[in-house]
Order: C-alpha cells, then structure tokens, then sequence
C-alpha cells in the first residue's frame, strides 16, 4: 500500500504543494512588514509632554512622538552605570525634533525615567522645508515683526496665513522650475547655436543677430519673472510665528519655511485618515527633500518606469531577433550551440560586470565619439559622454537579452512545424511566414521574457551607480522642452534611492520607516508592470490558441 503510494508520485505533488504554499506565505509575510514598517510612517502620532528624570541630574522637559517600543535586556544598561532589578526594560525612540536646538532629531529614552506624561491638545506639530519637525506651544502670529495674533485666536489667525503662505509658495515653484527654467534652457541652446556658428566659422550676420534677438527676448522675460518672484518672496517672507519649545525657549519660524501646522492630540480619527492620505498622495508626488529623508520620491517612481520601458524598447527586438535567427536561420552545429552556451552563461554573470562595461563601452567610447561629431559646441562638457538614461537602460538591455533569447527560442519551438510548412505550401515566403504566422503565434512565450526582463531590471542597482543614476536629480528626463525625452540627463531609481537613503543619509532614524516605505514602493511598481505585461500575454494567448492547436 505504501509502495503504491510511493510509486504513484503523490507524496512529490504534496511536497511541491507544501513548498509553493510555504513560498507564498514567505513573499506574503514579507510585504506585510514592509507595509506595515513602512506606510505606518504617513500616520499622524500623538505628541506628549513629559519630564525625563536621570539619576544624579534635574529632570528634563520633553515634546515628542513616540515612534518605536522595543524590551531590551537590562545587563545593557548595566553597561551604561544604570541599575535595575527588572530582567527587561523597556526603551523608546522619540522623535523631538527641535534639531537646531538640540542637534538630533530622535533619541532613546528608557521608559521607567520617563515620567508625567501627557498628551496637552494644544501641542503643534510643524512639518518644515528644512531642519526637519518642530514640536512646541503656539504663542504668537506676527507680520512684519508686529504681533497681528495671540492666545486663542493664533491658532485661526496662523490656519488662513498659511494657506496663503503656501499658495505663494506654490507660484514660486511655478515660477522658477517651469517658466524660468524653460527659458534657461532655451538660453542655453541659443549659447550652443553661437558656439556651433563659431567653430564652423560661419559669420553671416543674419544668424548672429536672429540669436542676439532671440537672447534679448528670453533676456526681458527673464527680468519680469525675475521682478515677480522678488514680489513674491518679499510677501511670503512677511508673516511669521513664534514657538516655545520644550526647554521653554522661544523661537520665531517664517511661515515661508513650513509645509503644514497641525495639531494631532486634537484630531478625530477622521481627521488623521484624513492627514495619512494627503501625506501619502505627497509621498508618491512630491520632490524629495531634506536629503530625501523628507517629502515625496516621484522622480524615483517616474525614472524607474521611464527606464523599464525604454529598456523593454531595446531588449525586445533585439533579443527577439537573436532567437528567430538561432531557432530559423542558423545551422544547428557546434557554433550555434557554443552561442547558446554563451547566451545562457551570460544570464550569471553579475550585473556590476555589466555596469563596468556600460561604463567603459557606452559612456567612455560611444557617448564621447557621439559628443566629439555631434556635440563639439558643447566641449568640454559631456552630453552623451556622461550617465544617462539612454546608457543605463541599453546597460539593462544587454543584462536581460539572454532571458528574452531563451524564452522567445522555447515559444518558437513549440510551434508545429506543420504550421510553418502549410503557410510556404501556399505560397508564403519564409520571411512572411515567421511575421504573420510564426511570430505571432510565438508573442506569448516572447512576453513572458519580457516579463522576467522586466522583473529583473527593474530592481537593478548595482550597475545603474555606473552609467546615470543619481541622488537627485534637477530635472525630469521628459518635460516639455524641445525635444521633449532627454535621453542623456541623470535620472532617479527608486532601488538606488533605498540605497541612499538606507545606507548614505545623515539621519538614519527619520530614513528607516522610508526605506521600508520606498521598498513596498518598488515592489508594488514591478508588480504593476508584470501584471500590464501578463495582460498582454493572456490577451496574445487567447487569441492565437486556436491556431496552436489546428
């Protein structure tokens, strides 16, 4: 019976089961604590007022948010001189925020010394552009250095000239990323056009004066913005408030420097749903800030999609090309097997190798042959011969060709080879016959290398610090300046922004729940890509089925 059992191949169905469940249940796990480590970060926390006595010293005034609880063995504050009966202790890590007072922004305190807690409701919380939160009591609302409001009606006073204050703030950025820079890059080319008119030692006066005319034209919109935003800052730079921090101190923030006020012992839960969604629309929208430990990462989210599927333009035919002419073409001998051998040796190889060799190769050689005949009016500064998009997602392509050359070879396999010969019985070339016939029947098996192209570029770090990835970026690679896609800018990544962030930042406890949020970020990014991509290859399946099984 058990023999039988055996033999029959059930216990290896029951112990691959066992293992995929185990699988998912891992992967499944795993995401769930970087959601829950990470998109916790956007909730809005209690903040308390507390004293923190030390022994041998006068208790201490303390604002903050708690953010993490952890018990930790008390032979470790043993160590520090500190004694205590318990066998565990419990330490917290609470952000006070106050940098420019007190240095760092979070500490950890042992929660017995921490004693007179008390969550006051009218404790403000101040997000700011720099310098990070600010933790206090609102005293006064002032413009112009003279007080305009104080006591209860601060709070009312502050609401409406924040909003103001952030409007403003709103038509300088306008101002200075999107019109002004419009016109510095237009001014930029018009330099270039001179250059290019120099060095070909071309004199005719109508070209100078059409670009001398042109310089003076963005030359008087450049003053009138210049005019506006001078208005604009001397406005916002108007209104002000006055804090009183946790050691009493009272510290006057222009309201220019802030992002949002708010109060978080008197919010409702509606209130705080309300504040977890705004901060995580401004999470997946806004420009980084404060080292990237701060704001939003939407140019990480925009350079990794942008990459991916410029990588996908180039790996896609040039892959698929390499397996129609080793599958249709080549003779099956010892060269077209050693070429196999190679391609399937070359999915090993680890990606920096291929980070080097985009280096040295697209950057080093092509970039900078294309700068010295295309570009020279630029020399000696780089346009093609530096990191880029371009270089990264070509990099990229060479690392997963093999994987869409393995699988578009396995589709063209499986296709009957009586499908091939009734298509040339009628009279079909046999170039027609693999473009309407074959190659669409094979377009499953070519998605899904796509597929796994996609999966395995999209987490790539390692060789994009080579050819074009940055800590941050001053410009999208698409905007709308002529010619509209920049293939040669530096771009973001949202894997080497978990590494900058993780690994390179100034203030490793403010960037830990963002690493994990950034991390649930790019899974969710690869996720919706693969999905796109298996919606094409059902889509594609479906629809060729019935060929496949005539």
């Amino acid at each position: 019976m058990n023999n039988t059992w055996w033999k029959s191949g059930e216990p290896w169905i029951w112990l691959t089961a066992s293992a995929v469940t185990v699988s998912i249940v891992i992967v499944v796990g795993l995401l769930t604590l970087i959601a829950a480590r990470g998109l916790g970060h956007f909730w809005a926390s209690s903040v308390f007022e507390g004293e923190y006595h030390v022994a041998g010293a006068q208790p201490t005034r303390l604002i903050g948010e708690i953010r993490e609880q952890v018990q930790v063995p008390a032979s470790r504050l043993h160590d520090m001189g500190r004694k205590t009966d318990e066998k565990w202790v419990t330490r917290y890590l609470v952000k006070t925020g106050n940098r420019e007072l007190v240095g760092l922004d979070f500490r950890w305190l042992v929660a017995t010394d921490l004693q007179k807690v008390h969550y006051p409701e009218n404790i403000l919380a101040i997000e700011r552009y720099e310098w990070g939160n600010f933790y206090g009591y609102l005293q006064a609302v002032k413009q112009d250095g003279e007080l305009v409001g104080s006591g209860d009606a601060a709070w009312d006073e502050l609401q409406q000239r924040l909003a103001h204050a952030l409007q403003i703030h709103a038509q300088i950025q306008k101002i200075e990323k999107n019109e002004m820079g419009q016109i510095n890059y237009a001014l930029d080319r018009l330099r270039l056009a001179e250059r290019r008119l120099e060095i070909n030692h071309d004199k005719d006066p109508e070209k100078i004066a059409k670009i001398a005319e042109q310089r003076a034209d963005y030359q008087r919109q450049f003053d009138t913005l210049r005019k506006q935003l001078t208005e604009l800052y001397q406005e916002i730079k108007r209104d002000s408030i006055t804090v009183k921090a946790m050691d009493d101190q009272e510290i006057e923030i222009d309201l220019a420097k802030i992002v949002r006020v708010y109060r978080p012992n008197n919010m409702t839960l509606f209130d705080k749903l309300q504040f977890y969604f705004v901060k995580l629309w401004e999470f997946v929208s806004d420009d980084p800030r404060e080292a990237n430990t701060e704001g939003g990462i939407f140019p990480a989210i925009f350079g990794t999609v942008l990459m991916v599927f410029i990588m996908s333009i180039f790996v896609t035919p040039f892959g698929v090309i390499a397996a129609v002419y080793l599958h249709e073409y080549a003779k099956q001998g010892f060269l077209t097997r050693t070429i196999r051998i190679a391609v399937n040796n070359l999915a090993g190889v680890p990606s920096i190798v291929y980070g080097v060799f985009g280096l040295g190769f697209f950057v080093y050689f092509v970039g900078s042959n294309i700068d010295l005949w295309f570009f020279p009016e630029a020399l000696p500064s780089p346009t093609f011969g530096t990191g880029g998009i371009l270089w990264a997602s070509l990099t990229l392509a060479i690392l997963t060709v093999p994987v869409v050359i393995v699988a578009t070879e396995e589709g063209l396999s499986r296709i009957p080879s009586s499908i091939r010969e009734g298509s040339l019985a009628l009279g079909a070339t046999k170039a027609e016959t693999l473009w309407r016939t074959v190659l669409p029947m094979a377009s499953p098996a070519i998605m899904t290398g796509l597929i796994l192209a996609i999966a395995r570029a999209a987490g790539e770090v390692a060789p994009l610090m080579l050819v074009g990835v940055v800590k941050l970026a001053p410009s999208l690679v698409l905007d709308m300046n002529y010619p509209f896609l920049h293939m040669e800018r530096k771009f973001m990544h949202l894997g080497f922004h978990i590494y900058d962030v993780g690994f390179q930042s100034p203030n490793v406890e403010a960037a830990r729940p963002l690493v994990y949020a950034t991390a649930f970020l790019l899974v969710a990014v690869i996720v919706i890509l693969n999905l796109s991509a298996i919606w094409i290859r059902n889509h594609l399946r479906e629809k060729y089925k019935a060929l496949e099984t005539t």
